[in-house]
């Protein structure tokens, strides 16, 4: 997993260095993806990569996500604003799920039926971060709410970038928000009993997530006035009990 991360965090440190042009940022990344192939084939000089081709080949865990992962960081560099929830669902998807795809041979699961429940739990939690970070990402230019969503509830791009709080926006936030829960509903509907153990670290992400979109309810969606959060002890005391739940009642 240390490996894994390690990947995942690489790629996406690249695209946020602003320290570099974004065409510089552009030729990092396809230098990565270049590598990246390499190591599959046994070629690559990054000892990182190999590392990871090594435990992908020992948890049989496919190439797919790590190069949507690359497809997904991509993304940020091409476009700031994503016209209609499609849209914004496959970057969702490729800056996420593809993540929990990654993590779950390693946990170790039984049924197909945890692969759909890892794109689902993937799509939830990265809603749920920009439903978070609308204020952050709104300050390096950057609107991750569909544009349509933002038309169908009158409230504009100016708006959001003057971190105008009105009526209209937190419509908007409750539409959102609803639709992150329907993601998670989804995922627990998909996650089968013989695999509820192996994926108690998945469900203390989930259940620690779904605890922060209850936070920002509570605080009637005004993102803009603080970043809201999961304390780190309500995320210990999350995880404790999702482990006592799924490691010891459903654990053979």
């Amino acid at each position: 997993m240390n490996t894994v991360y390690a990947f995942c965090r690489m790629t996406d440190d690249i695209v946020d260095d602003d320290s570099i042009t974004k065409q510089e940022k552009q030729n990092k990344l396809d230098t990565w993806r270049e590598n990246f192939s390499l190591a599959m084939k046994n070629k690559s000089e990054i000892e990182l990569l190999n590392q990871l081709k090594f435990y992908m080949d020992k948890f049989q865990i496919p190439e797919k996500p790590f190069f949507e992962l690359i497809d997904g960081m991509e993304i940020d560099l091409k476009k700031n604003r994503f016209n209609n929830f499609e849209e914004l669902k496959e970057y969702c998807y490729k800056a996420a799920s593809t993540v929990g795809l990654m993590s779950i041979p390693i946990f170790g699961y039984k049924n197909k039926s945890a692969i759909d429940y890892a794109e689902n739990l993937g799509i939830a939690l990265q809603l749920t971060n920009i439903i978070r970070d609308v204020k952050t990402d709104a300050l390096r230019g950057r609107i991750y709410l569909p544009l349509e969503d933002l038309y169908k509830f009158e409230y504009s791009e100016e708006e959001l970038f003057n971190f105008n709080y009105n009526e209209n926006f937190i419509e908007l936030m409750k539409f959102q928000t609803n639709r992150a829960r329907k993601f998670y509903k989804t995922a627990d509907d998909f996650l089968s009993k013989e695999d509820k153990a192996s994926m108690f670290t998945a469900k203390s992400m989930q259940y620690i997530y779904y605890r922060l979109l209850d936070k920002i309810e509570h605080e009637n969606f005004n993102v803009f006035k603080k970043k809201i959060r999961v304390s780190n002890p309500n995320k210990i005391i999350i995880a404790l009990s999702v482990w006592l739940k799924y490691k010891l009642v459903y654990n053979d």
